[in-house]
């Protein structure tokens, strides 16, 4: 029997409700959108909570999936999951994802561990958008999986900079992304500029200043300082500390970290500090804590977690706020509380006047300083994060998700310029330096290239007056920059060496040597700067020795060394954790002027038993001449004329042709020199003493024997080197434009 045919009434009647079902489906699917927030951790469920909030809050809308992996299941970092169900979220999946170790290796294998887990959960949950929050490593594991499983992401805070490897992760988030959220104009335009589409972007403000922006006028805030605190502590008198290992580098941040709790403890304040996260390094800045007794301390209130409600409370009323923490530079600038914020991890974030950055926080007294300043004060509140209404503006962009559109992203790369063949002489240049050295007889200019090559060399005697010596010097550096066009060279800046004592930051000779008349509060930038229009550095000639064994010598990789410069005069600079040391008043490794006697010869300095005085160039002209008046200099196969003038080279002469009296001169300079050395060796205990200039070679080796008998045992490790650059002046010099100009630093 054969089925009745359908009519053409009916077929269309049939057609219209195949249309309203789907009509109504793709309705349905837009009115009802699955979100998956994933929580790694305190900081992160910090700035999701408030979206989490408004998608429970609209049922109607959406369906809200709950993921907790990271640290949030570890007893050590608090259990904060615990924080996720008091605010009564249903949590889907709780995956335990961290690989403990807390070193590098330890991240990756989490990542690895929480990519293998994902997946199963991400098949049973299908949920139309993944939300993922910031730069952690744990949130590049979630991105990972939903963007290989074709589940849209919405990525949070994406676009903004830092210092560490979060820079890397964040923009790494940011390219698997397909929606953004961002919190400042800054971020916006840095998500363009990495060529994501603009009609994708929200730039809403941070979720946390919702909450933020009504936490200080709440009246029942002393309930909570007297439940973390104690009794007895008012607002805005205590601190909060909160720093984290920097993964990059994490030898320094453990050191800064030591340096920041001596000075915590010396300021005697009342502090609530929280243990670090749980990036590589926060291990071995636990074991800082408890070596220097910081969990028993009186004066420390030391804390796993505070529930977010209650630390911005804490945040809002305290007297100072330090550390590296990303809070430090966002949260607390909406209540104006006073930070410091310590060493590179959050270097580029945009920050309030709030903020005093310490990014050397190489010395405990720096930061003690830096505590002295801002403890107390109060700021205007800083809006740069965020107006409080973040989480509306994210929910009506969630609602607004075509999921009908196709999943691959789409980039907007910019507009590239033709290449001509003209450009290729500019990506061809070499970048380079125009090095001056001031010396007491001669002034010489130098074009060196970044490899430290020196290009071309120009040399002539040193006037005798500040205007002549400034008009020789501006003359041979238009000469140097007109030919360093002929050698195909870019001149970045001018680096320039001068004896005497420079105050590195303003450019300043504060006053020189005996060998260079009229050379006392010379400003030497300026003038050189506006004739030339280049950046102009200045430093001692023996801070600039040290720093081109730093950039080209020996002391290339070495964390702390000495230079020692064998001269006219003696002088020196010193490498300390990778930094040159300048003083409080700009004349540190005056080298020279350690005194090796009570009554030794007569100084320049005026002081008596200097190491200048026994070792340098001058001091040995001083004693050949003293034997040859007595005619006990020459031997056999020497010969002065009548008209030359006895110096240092006829004293080491003699002493090779076996002249005894000569020869113990020079051993006699030489213990001198070496016993200034181990002095230096017990002071600031460097790896390396790097002698250097025309008369190291003849000391070395009494040196490394005084050294080996002199020294502490603890001491005797230091290696002992002569020095292999021919022009350490010029190439220190160059090694200051070099350095800053390339880090763009001025």
């Amino acid at each position: 029997m054969k089925a009745k045919p359908y009519d053409v009434e009916e077929l269309y009647y049939m057609n219209i409700q195949k249309q309203k079902k789907v009509i109504m489906e793709k309705s349905y699917r837009k009115k009802k959108l699955c979100v998956c927030v994933a929580t790694c951790n305190r900081a992160d469920y910090s700035k999701l909570a408030p979206i989490m909030f408004g998608i429970k809050a609209d049922p109607e809308n959406f369906d809200l999936e709950v993921v907790v992996l990271g640290s949030h299941l570890i007893d050590d970092y608090g259990n904060t999951y615990r924080m996720i169900e008091q605010d009564d979220f249903d949590i889907h999946t709780k995956l335990h994802t961290i690989v403990r170790g807390e070193d590098e290796s330890a991240m990756v294998e989490s990542v690895g561990l929480a990519l293998v887990k994902l997946p199963d959960v991400l098949n049973r949950l299908r949920p139309d958008v993944m939300i993922v929050h910031g730069d952690r490593f744990d949130a590049l594991a979630l991105a990972t999986s939903a963007a290989l499983m074709n589940i849209r992401i919405l990525h949070v805070e994406g676009g903004e900079v830092s210092g560490t490897i979060d820079d890397s992760i964040r923009h790494a988030i940011t390219k698997l992304a397909h929606y953004h959220v961002c919190c400042t104009r800054s971020a916006e335009q840095h998500l363009i500029a990495m060529c994501e589409d603009n009609d994708r972007i929200l730039l809403a403000g941070c979720p946390s200043y919702d909450k933020l922006l009504s936490a200080m006028n709440k009246e029942d805030y002393m309930s909570v300082l007297k439940n973390w605190l104690g009794e007895g502590v008012n607002a805005g008198d205590y601190i909060v500390a909160l720093q984290h290992p920097v993964t990059t580098n994490i030898k320094h941040s453990i050191k800064m970290f030591e340096l920041t709790l001596d000075a915590l403890i010396s300021f005697n304040k009342t502090i609530l500090i929280l243990f670090p996260n749980i990036d590589a390094g926060s291990k071995e800045m636990v074991r800082v804590m408890r070596k220097k007794g910081i969990e028993h301390h009186p004066n420390f209130r030391a804390v796993k977690h505070v529930p977010f409600e209650q630390f911005i409370q804490m945040v809002a009323h305290a007297g100072c706020m330090i550390g590296n923490s990303s809070c430090g530079v966002r949260e607390a600038g909406a209540f104006g509380t006073p930070v410091i914020n310590l060493g590179t991890r959050q270097t580029g974030r945009e920050t309030g006047e709030n903020v005093l950055h310490v990014r050397d926080a190489d010395t405990q007294n720096k930061i003690f300083h830096a505590l002295e300043l801002q403890f107390g004060k109060r700021y205007p509140c800083s809006k740069i994060y965020g107006d409080g209404n973040a989480v509306p503006r994210i929910l009506k962009f969630l609602k607004s998700i075509d999921l009908d559109e196709p999943m691959q992203k789409k980039f907007r790369f910019p507009p590239v310029k033709e290449c001509f063949s003209q450009d290729i002489d500019y990506v061809l240049e070499t970048q380079s330096a125009l090095a001056v050295d001031l010396g007491g007889t001669n002034l010489r200019v130098a074009i060196i290239s970044m490899k430290g090559e020196i290009l071309k060399k120009y040399s002539q005697s040193n006037p005798n007056t500040y205007e002549e010596r400034i008009d020789l010097i501006l003359k041979m550096c238009v000469e140097a920059a007109t030919e360093a066009v002929r050698f195909n060279c870019r001149i970045l800046g001018v680096g320039i060496s001068t004896g005497g004592r420079v105050n590195p930051h303003e450019g300043v000779v504060l006053h020189s040597t005996k060998l260079i008349q009229e050379w006392d509060s010379v400003d030497l930038r300026t003038p050189i700067s506006d004739a030339l229009h280049l950046p102009v550095w200045v430093d001692n000639d023996g801070n600039c020795a040290a720093l081109a064994e730093k950039k080209f010598g020996h002391g290339k990789g070495v964390e702390n060394f000495v230079t020692v410069i064998t001269g006219t005069g003696i002088g020196g600079g010193i490498i300390h954790h990778n930094e040159l040391i300048h003083g409080s008043t700009f004349c540190a490794a005056e080298l020279g002027h350690i005194m090796v006697s009570l009554d030794g010869p007569e100084c320049l300095c005026g002081s008596r038993g200097c190491i200048e005085a026994y070792a340098s160039g001058m001091a040995l002209q001083r004693e050949a001449k003293k034997l040859h008046d007595e005619d006990m200099l020459l031997v056999e196969g020497m010969l002065v004329k009548n008209e030359e003038p006895v110096s240092a080279v006829h004293l080491i002469q003699a002493a090779k042709l076996g002249n005894s009296k000569a020869d113990n001169v020079l051993r006699a300079a030489g213990a001198a020199l070496a016993v200034g050395i181990v002095n230096i060796l017990h002071t600031v205990n460097p790896s390396l003493v790097i002698l250097s200039g025309v008369l190291a070679p003849h000391y070395e080796n009494i040196v490394k024997h005084v050294v080996s008998q002199r020294a502490l045992t603890s001491a005797q490790g230091a290696n002992v080197v002569t020095s292999e650059l021919e022009e350490p002046a010029l190439l220190g010099a160059a090694s200051m434009v070099l350095d800053y100009t390339t880090r763009r630093l001025y």
